[in-house]
């Protein structure tokens, strides 16, 4: 009987699944390709949570192995300190980390991103920032996975697409 009842109060991942299901993020960045991955398109998402942390779901299409028929790879992907997409992703700056962390503890750092054939969905929480901290900023996609471990930034490759942060109006409905 016991075991019945903590099956049915609520956790975190109810909440969560709730949040993604009403579609409402508070945030969000558009990321498109550069020349070295112009087919690169994808939609990130940021939603406020009751546990003070930020829920993240991407969705990317066109990575760089969509043509090789069952391949899997690893991306980086990272917030970057400004949100200038300009000059092939040149002025997007380091890593957003506002404590000064080694990589990988960087509030910018995020998982990798498992691609099959060129197609990704993921989702995460995280409460090394909040929405507010992250509006203006870039999203960026790297051309191969974080190693975790390489400084500053993990070794992971140039940079293959990029999107800027935006607040998402009140009234929003469906991305």
């Amino acid at each position: 009987m016991e075991a019945s009842m903590q099956t049915n109060q609520i956790t975190p991942r109810m909440a969560f699944t709730n949040l993604l299901a009403e579609n409402r993020p508070q945030a969000m960045a558009w990321v498109t390709g550069n020349s070295k991955a112009p087919q690169l398109s994808g939609l990130v998402k940021f939603y406020h949570t009751p546990y003070g942390g930020v829920l993240v779901e991407a969705e990317f299409f066109g990575l760089p192995n969509v043509d090789r028929e069952g391949s899997s790879d690893f991306y980086a992907m990272h917030i970057h300190q400004f949100g200038d997409c300009s000059d092939n992703f040149a002025n997007t700056g380091e890593h957003y980390n506002p404590t000064s962390m080694p990589h990988p503890d960087h509030a910018g750092d995020m998982p990798p991103v498992l691609a099959n054939q060129g197609y990704a969905w993921l989702s995460f929480y995280d409460k090394r920032f909040t929405v507010d901290d992250i509006l203006n900023r870039s999203v960026i996609i790297h051309s191969r996975a974080d190693d975790f471990t390489t400084q500053p930034s993990g070794n992971s490759g140039d940079k293959i697409g990029c999107g800027v942060i935006r607040p998402t109006s009140p009234d929003w409905e469906n991305a």
